[in-house]
């Protein structure tokens, strides 16, 4: 569930790769690898995006796809290549065209990011984000490349997008049902850093609920747990109080890091993501 810039709808991109190094009794995570079965599963995911809800007169129709390709290992680290691709009409003739490209790569444990994306509307390039975060002592540092050439630091306890996954599935595994932590994926120009809020719902039994979509038919996830969860990001750099999310993503989250039944929310309109293909990669197990 995400995992990368924003596009029209690409709050995605932290989706399947999201979580932190304090949650909730949860210490600094040492740099140890995992065991097998405690990875991520290498896989590709294609999801139908639909106009779910409008709250506005300005959205009439949306309709996209997601292409989300994963692989990798704790001890190789982890690499995604993201495209999403929206369309949006509001409803005077006016289509918007937005076409999001991201290609990251994150340490397994959790100490180097580096990302990539750009950003068509209309089939013109408007942003192209490039730079990396690296975990010190005490910091964690950020070279940017593109769209300028720029440095700047970050929390110590800012997760990435893969470990920020790893640790709402822990979380989710020892039945909390909160973490917040802040959170950094090189979007909006790779100065953004959200804080975010996860709220996780109740265990999902392996022959509970058997989905209809694309993740029914893997026999890879037939005996795994799952949880509804709802991540909603907040602007760190605003004002304190009742602040509104800038976005929230719903989805359904397997112990290995596969999600369905996606919701992306915008507060004006949300938009619902069909997993409509699955395929399930080996991965290699670290030595």
């Amino acid at each position: 569930m995400n995992i990368l810039g924003k596009s029209l709808f690409g709050a995605v991109a932290a989706m399947p790769a999201v979580a932190a190094l304090i949650i909730f009794g949860f210490g600094p995570r040492a740099a140890t690898a995992l065991t097998p079965t405690d990875d991520f599963a290498s896989h590709r995911a294609v999801y139908d995006l639909r106009l779910a809800q409008s709250r506005s007169n300005s959205t009439v129709s949306a309709r996209g796809r997601i292409l989300y390709d994963f692989s990798g290992s704790a001890c190789e680290g982890y690499a995604l290549q993201f495209r999403q691709v929206s369309e949006m009409d509001n409803g005077e003739g006016k289509l918007t065209l937005s076409d999001l490209r991201t290609t990251t790569w994150e340490d397994g444990a959790a100490k180097k990011f580096i990302f990539k994306s750009l950003n068509y509307l209309n089939q013109t390039l408007i942003d192209t984000v490039e730079g990396q975060a690296e975990r010190g002592p005490g910091k964690v540092a950020v070279t940017l490349l593109k769209p300028v050439d720029k440095t700047f630091e970050l929390d110590p306890i800012t997760a990435f997008p893969t470990d920020h996954m790893r640790r709402i599935i822990e979380a989710a595994r020892a039945g909390k049902t909160i973490l917040e932590l802040p959170a950094y994926d090189g979007s909006d120009k790779g100065e953004r850093i959200y804080q975010t809020l996860s709220v996780i719902g109740r265990e999902i039994g392996p022959n509970e609920r058997p989905p209809t979509d694309a993740a029914g038919s893997q026999p890879a996830l037939a005996g795994l747990k799952r949880w509804p969860v709802t991540v909603s990001y907040f602007d760190k750099a605003g004002q304190g109080g009742d602040q509104s999310p800038v976005y929230s993503i719903k989805f359904e989250i397997y112990e290995n890091g596969v999600s369905r039944a996606l919701t992306l929310d915008y507060s004006d309109f949300s938009i619902s993501g069909d997993l409509v293909s699955l395929e399930m990669r080996d991965t290699k197990p670290c030595n």
